[in-house]
């Protein structure tokens, strides 16, 4: 997730609340680092990744089970 505002910052809580696995792109890979901070500072992202790293992590995320709902 890269952009300007907090709106799917709260997104991605809501899913992590719900026990999916999520992340956010490092600063330095993004243009437009707001969103992704605003994720990383409410708890939202699991893992914090380059864009170039986001496929791998998807595949190594992708096997795991669901966790259960904070």
């Amino acid at each position: 997730m890269a952009g300007m505002g907090d709106d799917g910052a709260h997104g991605l809580r809501e899913m992590h609340e719900a026990g999916a696995y999520t992340a956010a792109r490092d600063e330095a890979s993004c243009v437009v680092f707001r969103m992704p901070r605003e994720a990383i500072k409410l708890g939202a992202a699991d893992d914090v990744v380059p864009l170039a790293g986001i496929a791998r992590w998807i595949v190594q995320t992708a096997g795991k089970p669901l966790r259960r709902p904070a």
